[in-house]
């Protein structure tokens, strides 16, 4: 099972509409956009979107919460 990344919103300037502070989002791997500084996160919707790296924070979380978190979508 690939291993889920998660990181939380710690900031949204430029982008009120679409980030949520606080919220955590669900990464997908982006080897490209990381080498210019950005971070794609998946939104409630399912889709995903390139944003600053900056805006955001990497967090650890268990097995137990990823499986959760995966049953919820």
């Amino acid at each position: 099972m690939k291993k889920i990344k998660y990181v939380v919103c710690v900031g949204n300037k430029g982008y009120p509409a679409s980030l949520e502070l606080k919220k955590l989002y669900e990464t997908l791997p982006d080897a490209d956009a990381e080498s210019h500084g950005l971070i794609r996160v998946v939104d409630e919707s399912g889709e995903d979107y390139l944003y600053p790296g900056t805006l955001f924070l990497p967090i650890e979380v268990s097995e137990t919460i990823t499986y959760a978190l995966a049953k919820a979508s």
